[in-house]
């Protein structure tokens, strides 16, 4: 998907890294956010792009549902969504609010029931309160699209599942039932492999190369 918006202004940088700048965007349409690779380093490139196609294909997937972006425009080098009136988690905590995590939980089932699976739910960076309380998903950059039946697609809503709860557990804590404990206490191998393996490059690529200091998504470091 791709057409022209040359005529978008900036209204506000909302975040640079290695992958991209991210702007909050303005047209004859309104409001939108754009993902601009041009001033990526020639050796990220490749990656960058990679990432945003991503999103891009995840964004189709979802198409039509409410409280995720829509996909506007993708021409390979700038990616622009649609604009969701909203704070991340950490910025708007919604403690005590059970009817947040209930429909956030609708939402997943809803993500999931399409055939894809979020990847990155346990940055609160990635969960919004919208500006009447709902709950929206953002950052699509890892999701995984796929058979929502295979079990490999249902073991990644699992993981989405069990990152929900975990703040479910610090923001209501009193309200996790008794199965939502259990699936807080019960480890996936993927989860595992991911501490073993995973984790320990990811830090390593973006705090010592890439000079990420972002807290995985939960704000600047003071």
């Amino acid at each position: 998907m791709s057409s022209s918006s040359d005529d978008a202004i900036e209204v506000q940088a909302l975040k640079a890294d290695s992958f991209g700048r991210i702007a909050l965007m303005r047209d004859d349409r309104g409001l939108f956010v754009r993902r601009d690779l041009r001033h990526v380093p020639l050796w990220l490139r490749v990656p960058a792009w990679w990432l945003a196609r991503r999103e891009a294909r995840a964004l189709q997937q979802v198409h039509g549902l409410h409280d995720v972006p829509q996909l506007l425009r993708w021409d390979g080098r700038r990616l622009d969504r649609s604009y969701m009136d909203g704070a991340a988690m950490y910025q708007r905590p919604p403690h005590g609010d059970l009817a947040y995590f209930r429909r956030a939980r609708r939402l997943l089932q809803q993500l999931h029931r399409r055939g894809l699976a979020h990847n990155d739910l346990a940055k609160e960076a990635n969960w919004l309160v919208l500006a009447d309380g709902r709950p929206g998903i953002i950052d699509f950059q890892l999701a995984t699209r796929g058979q929502p039946r295979s079990r490999w697609m249902r073991l990644l809503a699992r993981e989405d599942l069990r990152h929900l709860l975990k703040h479910k557990r610090t923001y209501c804590p009193q309200a996790l039932t008794p199965v939502e404990r259990r699936v807080l206490k019960r480890h996936s191998w993927l989860r595992e492999a991911w501490f073993a393996t995973g984790k320990p490059v990811y830090r390593f690529v973006t705090r010592r190369i890439l000079k990420w200091e972002d807290n995985e998504g939960q704000g600047p470091k003071p």
